[in-house]
């Protein structure tokens, strides 16, 4: 009797389909050994202890391709419908299983071919390639070259075949007898739940559907990034994304002429442009002020959440009157240290702000790390940092994974990352603020402590959540923070007590006087009232500057700097010498580049000059107005001055440079 209920059990509905899927996951795996053999010698190769963490990244992403390809065909197993026991409808179960999951197969032994000679993952834009006259020829070639590769794609699809017909048919559980169509759907239900997880990466409300970057996630190295990643989840997340069209508004001698994304710090941003002299070239801090080179310090960078310029008092002091705005403590650093009154985002998502902060690579149309361009080799600002001797660390109360910060983080060169889960194996989980992660106050409290046990010097940044949507705060603050004028103001106060709390507890440690400290918003926030912040500039100033405890850097300095401008003014602080790629300037060291901030706002481009704020479609301006005219009252489009055309081709140059590089993959400097 047991044994008859063990076996109807085994070829329940639920089993056969779970088998049925963990063919495909067998085959994928097989597959992967295939590519790696074949590219070997450009992955490099793989230590013992590599090998787990590999095996983990790829489960997820082949867990992801299987489910965007099979969920109909869950779905339709699960139906709680007694027809899915007839041969029929199995049969087309099996044709449906065995051309998709074929496909997949096809595709990613493909791809070890592609790789061999793209070093890129086979993505949504070789779909245009495809289209091309001669691909079928081509196609032909390669399969006759790779005669083996054909065959062993040929035995893989048999052998899905022979386990389909040794999975047997499915039967309803003697269980399901009396109440086939409620369990049947809970079991369907259920299935629905696990796919979405699946696919996402995740099931915690800060898991945002993984991309190609969170492959970095399980290692440092961007081609074995590659090995990780697996197909159809690679063209299909990529979809719209990959193909690159722009306009070439000069050429390449006047491009580099006007702007470019290489720094030369001993050859001088002029080598190889015209009109430019080297030797005239001031290494300054504004007007009259040299800049300091500080040495090796310690650099900590605090993302914070939503941190709009128009939360501070200092920042505004024609909305706060009584001088009372909602980030009192980090206003008496402002005053403390090195600050940009003009700063702005180059982004209005979170998950653009890390490649701008850490990278100096803006995003426009789409974020720089959905695009499978973004998995080029780069050299941000902490793998630089790295391999002069830093040790680098990225701190978020988030859970592992979330959002792509940790992704980015990893593939930007740093090599620890503290999360929820760490926090909790070492606090306990009672300080989970039932949403995101772990409330500020507690979490930067555990940054602190573990900052002491890193060697110097380090780098290190975290990204802040508490000022996040729905804007909670601890029931212990509910009613001693103040309400403010919009809904995140609380919360922002929080989030600023905590930063006063986390400074009180670094400054008793030997590393901080040592320290340059940077805090820039990730975005501005959702919630805004003041007339001024409604427009795209408005909503594009944030809270942007730098802190040294030994008073090494003071000053108010109204030059217009954004978060791609961070990499650049921080490796001339240190006194870094050697060429690298950034769209920012150093806004202490490199005069000779003008300042603008450039983001992507309402579908079309923003400029923001010390004189003007253009918008631009990519083809003509759209509008011009002077700084001063806050609100944008008054076009000057039709009247434009020299002011207005110069960031107009300034712009331009920055957008040709941005898809040239995106195009190519190219984010080093030759």
């Amino acid at each position: 009797m047991k044994c008859g209920i063990c076996t109807k059990w085994w070829n329940s509905d639920i089993m056969v389909l779970l088998k049925r899927l963990l063919v495909v996951y067998v085959v994928l795996f097989l597959c992967r050994i295939v590519f790696y053999l074949y590219n070997a010698s450009l992955l490099g190769p793989v230590s013992g202890a590599e090998w787990w963490s590999l095996f983990k990244g790829a489960l997820v992403f082949d867990t992801a391709s299987i489910l965007y390809i099979n969920a109909l065909f869950v779905l339709l197993s699960l139906l709680p419908l007694r027809i899915r026991e007839k041969s029929g409808y199995q049969r087309v179960l099996f044709v449906y299983w065995i051309v998709v999951n074929g496909v997949a197969v096809v595709i990613n032994l493909a791809d070890a071919i592609y790789f061999h000679y793209t070093q890129k993952r086979f993505t949504s834009d070789e779909i245009f390639f495809a289209s091309n006259d001669n691909s079928g020829r081509l196609i032909l070639k390669f399969a006759a070259e790779n005669w083996y590769l054909v065959a062993v794609g040929a035995v893989l699809i048999a052998a899905m075949i022979w386990v389909w017909r040794r999975c047997g048919r499915p039967r309803t559980p003697i269980a399901h007898r009396g109440g086939y169509m409620a369990v049947g759907t809970l079991f369907l239900l259920g299935a629905i739940a696990l796919v979405i997880g699946g696919i996402r990466g995740g099931f915690g409300r800060s898991v945002r559907p993984i991309t190609l970057s969170n492959a970095t996630l399980y290692t440092p190295s961007p081609d074995k990034a590659n090995l990780i990643l697996s197909n159809p989840f690679c063209i299909i997340r990529t979809l719209g994304k990959g193909h690159i069209t722009y306009t070439k508004y000069y050429t390449p001698e006047e491009l580099e002429s006007i702007f470019t994304p290489c720094h030369y710090p001993n050859g001088g941003y002029g080598a190889g442009m015209p009109g430019v002299e080297i030797d005239s070239l001031m290494n300054c801090a504004g007007p009259g002020m040299m800049r300091p080179v500080l040495g090796q310090r310690n650099i900590v960078i605090f993302v914070l959440e939503s941190f709009s310029a128009e939360h501070s008092a200092l920042l505004n002091p024609d909305l706060y009157p009584d001088g009372k705005g909602f980030t009192p403590f980090l206003d008496s650093l402002m005053l403390a240290g090195y600050t940009f009154t003009s700063g702005f985002a180059n982004g209005h998502k979170s998950i653009e702000a890390l490649p701008a902060v850490f990278s100096s690579i803006p995003s426009f149309k789409t974020p720089f790390v959905l695009l499978p361009q973004s998995l080029g080799p780069t050299r941000g600002l902490p793998k630089i940092l790295s391999e002069e001797g830093y040790a680098t660390a990225f701190f978020c109360g988030s859970p592992r994974g979330s959002m792509g910060f940790g992704a980015y983080a990893t593939a930007s060169g740093i090599t620890r990352l503290y999360s929820q889960e760490d926090y909790e194996a070492a606090h306990g989980t009672e300080d989970y603020d039932g949403y995101w992660g772990i409330w500020d106050e507690p979490f930067l409290g555990f940054m602190e402590e573990t900052l002491g046990e890193l060697p110097q010097p380090f780098f290190a940044s975290v990204f802040t959540l508490s000022s996040h949507h729905p804007f909670v705060v601890p029931e212990k603050y509910k009613d001693s923070l103040p309400e403010g004028h919009t809904r995140i103001h609380k919360g922002v106060a929080y989030t600023d007590l905590a930063l006063r709390r986390f400074f009180e507890q670094a400054a008793r440690t030997d590393w901080f006087r040592n320290t340059i400290f940077v805090f820039t918003a990730d975005h501005v926030s959702s919630e805004i009232f003041a007339p001024k912040t409604h427009t795209p500039t408005g909503r594009s100033r944030i809270v942007l500057f730098l802190y040294t405890p030994d008073g090494a850097l003071r000053g108010m300095d109204n030059v217009v700097a954004q978060q791609t401008d961070l990499m650049p003014t921080l490796l001339g602080l240190i006194g870094y010498d050697k060429p690298y790629f950034a769209f920012g300037r150093d806004i202490l060291g490199e005069p000779e580049r003008l300042p603008m901030a450039v983001n992507y706002a309402n579908q079309n481009f923003q400029a923001i000059t010390d004189s003007v704020v253009i918008y631009f479609d990519e083809e003509k301006l759209l509008g011009a107005y002077a700084r001063n005219d806050t609100l944008q009252q008054h076009n000057l489009l039709g009247k434009e001055n020299e002011a207005v055309r110069d960031a107009e081709r300034r712009l331009k140059a920055v957008i040709q440079q941005y898809y040239r590089h995106l195009e190519a993959k190219d984010y080093l400097v030759k």
